[in-house]
This record gives C-alpha cells, structure tokens and sequence, in this order.
C-alpha cells in the first residue's frame, strides 16, 4: 500500500478585501471532492506533535469521527506500519455509531511506528443500498444497472490480475442488463471483489501519528537501589564484584531492575564530609554525583569499585538471573572533572572568572559545576553527553536513571534521547524530574520512559485519589509512565521519618499496587530508616551519598520478607502489571483508602484497603460494586498479604485494619463457580 497522503495543500484564488478594493487570497483545497470529514482521532499527542507510548505486544486501539455530506456511506481505514518499513498495512475499521470508527493494530517490533487513518464515500456500498431499496419496491432498475456498471469499473481499475479481469466481467453484466445481473450486483461475491479494490481516489486521509514501541519492562518493573560502595564487608570500600555477591538477595526480594548511583571517579576538588559538610576530611569519600577526577569522568570507573570489565561482567550475571542492570546518568562534573581543563568554554564563568557550581538556595553544592548549555560549543557538548549514554549502552546497559532532566534544556532531552532509540529502541530511560506538572509532562513527552512522580509526598485519601485520577486522564497516560517511590537517597519524606515500620509497609504497598512500576531506596527502606538529619529536614542523617554505611541486611526488624511477599503478588496478577484500569471507591473513613484494579482483558481483579493511618486502628464501610467489577453477585475475597478469605456479596463491606498487624489488605478477587455436581469454587 502506498504512503497516505498528506494534508491536501491549498492555492489561492481571488477575492475584494472589505474596504481594501484589493484581490486577497482564499485557500482552495487542492481538490473539492475529497468529501469526508476526518476528525477527533485518538489517540494522539498534542495533535501529532509527539508519540504515544505503548510496551511490545500492547494493542494500539484508534477511534476517529469519519463523515461526509448526505447520505451516501463512507468507509474508513487504519494504516499502519514500522517507522523502517514503506508498505503500510490497512485495517478496515468498524463503525460504532453516531460517525465514531474503530479499529487497532498490535504493535510487535520495538522502536517507532506510524499510524494514520483514511476514510472514503463508498460509491459502491451507497448504489447498492438504493438498489435493494429499488428492487424490494418492483421498480426498474435497468438504469441502476448501468450506473453500477460504471461504478465497478472504477474499482477495477484500482486494481490488478484475476481480480480485474472479474470485477470488468461484471461490469459488463451489469451494463447490459443481463437477467441474473440484479442478483450478481447484490452478490456478497462481488462485494468482496468491491472492497479489495477499493477507489481512493477523493480519500480524504490523516497526517501520521507516531507510537514508541518500548520494552515490557517500560510498562512493569520493579527497582532497588544501591550504592556499591556499600556493599562490601563492614567498613570496607565495596566494589562492582560484590555488588554482584549481593544479585540473590534482590532476586529473592522479587527486583528486577538493580539500580546503581553515578559508579564514576568522584572529585576531590571541594568535596563534601559526612551530612554533606563543607569542608571533607581525609577519609571521607564524598558524593557519587561530583563526577569526574585525575582517574577519568563519565566513562570512566571509580578505581575503588573496580574497572568497565567489572560493569559488564555484572551486567550479565544480573541479566541471566533476569534483572536488568540500571546506570545513573548525572551531566554534571566536579571541579576536577578532566571536561573543565579540556572544554573550559562548556562552564558559565562568574564575574570573577571562576566557575559558576550548583546552588538550589540556601542549598550550595560547592563539588558541582553545572554546564553551560547556551556556550557557543553547545553543538559539541550536546554531542559529547550523547556519547557517555552510548558508551555504557556499547557495556551492555540498556536502563539509565536520569538525574534532574528539568535542570538541562528540553529540546536537547529530545535529541538525545531520540538519538539513542533510534539504534537502541530496548533503551529505557526513567527521568528523575521532581518539578512542576508541564514540565514533568514535558520530558515524557519528549521520550523519557518512565517518570518519578509526587506519589512520595501524597499521603491522604483526597491527595493520593487526586493525583492518581489525575495521571489516569486520557491524555496524560498516553505519555507518561509513573515510576513510584517511597523514598530516594535525597528523600526521606515525613511519613516515614514519624510512623515507624507501618508506615514503611503501608508505603510499600501502596507504591506497588498503585503503580505498575515502584522502587525503593535499599538497605536504608526495608531496614525502616527514618533518622533525619535534622526536624523539618528530608536528608538522612548519616546519608549514604557522603559516606559508606554498614547494613545489618539479616536485622530482626528488616522487611525483606514482606517485600518479597509484595514483589511476587505483582509478578502473579496481571492487574497490577498495568496503569490501566485502576478505580478508587468510596468509604466512609477517611483514613481507609479503596481502590481496585483490573488486567486488560478483566480476568483479573485486585481491590486494595489501605489504613492510612500509621499510628491507629481504623475501621469503616466501603462501596464496592462487585457485580461491576467481576460480573458475579458474590465473590471470595482472598486477602494475599494476610492469608485471610472472606465472602462478600452486595456494594457495602465492613473493613478493620490494624496498622501494626498489617496496615493493608491485597484482595484477589476470586468469581463463585457452580458445578455441575452443584458444587461451588472460586476462580
């Protein structure tokens, strides 16, 4: 199939501007007769302008209004092919009513394809209609006959072969009125030749769209980090290899994807001490994000870790236990950073001539320069950056974890990241970007995979609720990808600072059963740390990012088990492997949140009841109308955290929840089955 025409052009034509007396220009299509009107097709991206975004093996469902003037009938295709292919493949789509259509393609092959929708009148399909009318009457149709013959013959010459030697054959039945010509022209035989060959001529067809097709662990996944240099033996530097003695401990946690901090030399050049002191002393090791000393920058190892040998050698050891190995990229450079000799031009210099460093005031951050992407060598710099993501994906890592997108320009996100997919579609790329809503949708929009979210700072009913319809609307979902976190290492919000390990627990469930995709900041989540440094403060005290910290991983009070738990409730319920799908419902506590969430296909059906209060045993009624979600009048509630099952039938349930027993309940819905032996089971 060719290439769906464009947006017909315009020329001018003449007509006298008022009060000018002057011939000003009029558009005029390019060609009148394209009669259909296409419009409100979705989905779509601020009109076209950016992709949609689905996960391989996902459906691309369109819906488009498609209507011409009178009563004569249209039909419509979508078109669609992969962005390196020329034939477009056609699906003819199916009208729902009211001159809506519908129709969808399922996208296999990673990377970016195109979809557009054409529609037509069907000269055919509207004779033949008025033919059966005439007939059914007992009126001649002799004439008809003849206006058909013509009719066929257009769609013959849209095609080739044995189709148009036939469809020409019966136009010539057709025109002399042949005494089996009423019942050939009504044939579904010849409406099946008809609408092989369609005449598309006067189409009127759409500009393209575009879907990024990307990996399943863009949609679901499940993150842990680390810093690698904790992970050695008790107050020793720890090193890539035994990050790698650490895989089975995140395996068994239920994580696939093992996300590292910046793994590069960090700057000795205005270090910081322990809790981020100005002044570092001799042994203090300094943050991970002041990249770049005499040993090398952003594609160079940390001696102390070990060497790029190491990094691949743990990229396959994760991958064959099947996580997916995930770098942090921070474009930033320390002051001694090998850039700043060599490229001085790509720092903003000071009235005084030294180097502007980052400050978000009153924060300073003294190890840091940022770059200067208004320099006149921006072309080199935009270069030079695409380069350090390419290199570590050439070491065979193929998820990043971006530090502070909404810090650097959005167009250069936007070739960057494009740049990139185009010889890597299986990149994933998770923006780190904690800032205001536009530009947070921005970056997804611009191609970042997945997005941080403010689910770390939404703690009540209305707040979680709002925010979360809020990410479900219709446009926004098409984009962006929520990634949920209970804490980072820059974040220790308030909740978990003040109510202990349930509040740790309500936190992890609510990040893994809201989101599709969570993580955790580890050891310090599920060993429940939650010393500030200082009140009113979310930095940790003792922060990881300034310091080597030694872990009890086997502490009596570590949540290992309960994450484990967690992680494989998701990986069995396909409801919780979506964004799709999820609905809140009533109670009459505040404290208690509701919501519930289906797979694609409604066989699965997972209903959450969180306490939201970490301190206190809530109880109340919720509004669950079952027979909606399931399709059955009673169904058996098994609680997958607890063990517990209970029968429910109606809307209104009664619920209790203990925060220090457990804070939540993780219903799998299972469907009351009766047997032929009148015997009843859940599904």
């Amino acid at each position: 199939m060719t290439q769906p025409t464009q947006q017909p052009r315009t020329q001018p034509t003449a007509r006298t501007e008022p009060g000018h007396g002057r011939a000003a220009a009029v558009p005029l299509p390019e060609d009148g007769r394209r009669r259909v009107a296409v419009e409100g097709l979705r989905p779509e991206v601020d009109g076209g302008r950016f992709p949609i975004k689905r996960a391989r093996g996902e459906e691309v469902v369109v819906e488009v209004d498609a209507f011409a003037d009178g009563h004569d009938l249209v039909k419509a295709a979508l078109l669609h092919r992969h962005a390196s292919e020329r034939e477009w493949l056609a699906v003819p789509m199916k009208a729902l009513g009211n001159d809506r259509w519908r129709a969808s393609f399922r996208a296999e092959a990673l990377g970016r394809h195109l979809y557009a929708v054409r529609a037509w009148v069907d000269d055919f399909a509207t004779w033949r209609r008025g033919l059966g009318k005439k007939v059914d009457a007992g009126q001649d149709v002799t004439v008809d006959l003849q206006i058909g013959a013509d009719v066929v013959r257009r769609h013959a010459r849209a095609t080739q072969g044995a189709a148009r030697v036939e469809l020409e054959r019966a136009a010539a039945a057709l025109a002399e009125a042949a005494p089996d010509a009423v019942t050939l022209a009504l044939s579904a035989g010849l409406l099946r030749l008809v609408e092989a060959a369609p005449d598309l001529r006067f189409a009127t067809t759409t500009s393209e769209r575009a879907v990024v097709v990307d990996p399943p662990r863009a949609v679901f996944s499940t993150w842990y980090e680390l810093f690698p240099r904790s992970a050695g033996p008790s107050g020793q530097h720890g090193t890539l290899r035994d990050v790698e003695a650490r895989l089975d401990e995140v395996v068994a946690m239920g994580f696939d994807v093992l996300y590292l901090p910046p793994i590069h030399p960090i700057g000795r050049v205005a270090r910081k001490g322990k809790n981020n002191a100005v002044e570092a002393g001799p042994d203090d090791v300094g943050s991970p994000w002041a990249i770049g000393a005499a040993e090398g920058g952003h594609t160079a190892v940390h001696p102390q870790l070990g060497t790029v040998d190491d990094l691949r050698r743990l990229v396959a050891r994760a991958r064959e236990r099947g996580v997916e190995l995930a770098l942090d990229v921070a474009f930033q450079c320390a002051p001694d950073h090998p850039w700043v000799t060599e490229h001085p031009g790509w720092f903003r210099r000071r009235p005084d001539g030294s180097i502007q460093y980052a400050e978000n005031p009153p924060k300073k951050y003294q190890d840091i320069y940022p770059f200067d992407f208004e320099c006149d060598d921006w072309q080199a710099l935009w270069a030079a950056l695409r380069d350090v993501v390419l290199f570590w994906v050439e070491q065979g890592v193929v998820v990043f974890r971006v530090d502070n997108p909404h810090t650097k320009p959005l167009p250069f996100w936007e070739w960057l990241i494009g740049e990139v997919k185009a010889r890597r579609p299986e990149v994933v790329f998770l923006s780190e970007a904690f800032t205001r809503p536009r530009v947070m949708e921005r970056l997804a929009k611009l191609g970042f995979t997945q997005s941080y979210t403010y689910f770390t700072w939404r703690n009540t009913s209305r707040e979680l609720t709002d925010y979360f319809e809020g990410m479900a609307r219709a446009g926004v979902r098409e984009y962006l990808r929520p990634n949920l976190w209970p804490n980072t290492p820059d974040i220790l919000p308030e909740a978990l600072q003040m109510g202990g390990r349930p509040a740790f627990v309500l936190r992890l469930v609510l990040a893994a059963t809201l989101g599709a995709s969570y993580g955790v900041y580890g050891p310090a989540f599920e060993l429940c740390e939650g010393r500030a440094r200082e009140p009113g403060s979310e930095e940790y005290l003792d922060s990881e990012k300034y310091q080597l910290r030694a872990w009890d991983l086997d502490a009596p009070h570590s949540l290992r088990e309960v994450v484990a738990r967690v992680n494989r409730i998701r990986r069995e319920h396909r409801a919780l492997q979506t964004d799709r799908g999820l609905r809140f419902h009533p109670t009459d506590n505040e404290q208690l949140l509701c919501y519930s969430k289906r797979s694609d296909d409604g066989a699965d059906v997972v209903v959450v009841v969180a306490n939201l209060d970490p301190h206190h045993r809530q109880s109340g009624w919720l509004e669950l109308p079952l027979a909606r979600l399931t399709d059955a009048p009673a169904v058996q509630m098994h609680d997958l955290l607890g063990g517990g099952r209970y029968l429910w039938s109606g809307e209104r349930h009664f619920v209790q929840l203990d925060p220090h027993a457990a804070p939540a309940h993780v219903f799998a819905v299972r469907r009351r089955v009766r047997t032929e032996q009148d015997f009843d089971y859940y599904l």
